[in-house]
């Protein structure tokens, strides 16, 4: 297996960064454009998912890595609860929900697979 060099190379970071993208698009739609707090957080918790896992490829110790890994995990929940209020607010519809699910547990795999590769 490559040494990884840097976090783009990282999977967990590359889907993470698709999540961040559906999140913008869906929340620049107009239902979504006046509320926004819930706009705010709903993004600030998933470019949280990303940041998390390049600063923690870029700490000292496998510790801290996977301390951020495990923020990165925390903040994807994040992320999909504040989804479950959009839906119930209309502004995002069960398909899209549902997407969002999808790329949110295929992210948490990764970043689960991770985890348990780095506590080995």
């Amino acid at each position: 297996m490559a040494k990884i060099k840097e976090f783009e190379e990282l999977t967990s970071w590359q889907e993470a960064r698709k999540l961040v993208n559906l999140i913008y698009g869906l929340t620049n739609k107009d239902k979504f454009s006046s509320d926004f707090e819930l706009k705010g957080q709903i993004r600030r918790s998933a470019i949280s998912v990303m940041a998390n896992i390049a600063e923690g490829f870029h700490r000292n110790s496998g510790k801290d890595f996977l301390r951020f890994l495990d923020y990165a995990r925390a903040s994807l929940a994040e992320t999909t609860s504040h989804c479950y209020i959009a839906l119930d607010q209309g502004y995002i519809e069960d398909k899209e929900l549902n997407e969002i699910k999808e790329l949110s547990d295929s992210v948490g795999k990764k970043i689960n697979k991770f985890i348990r590769y780095l506590s080995d």
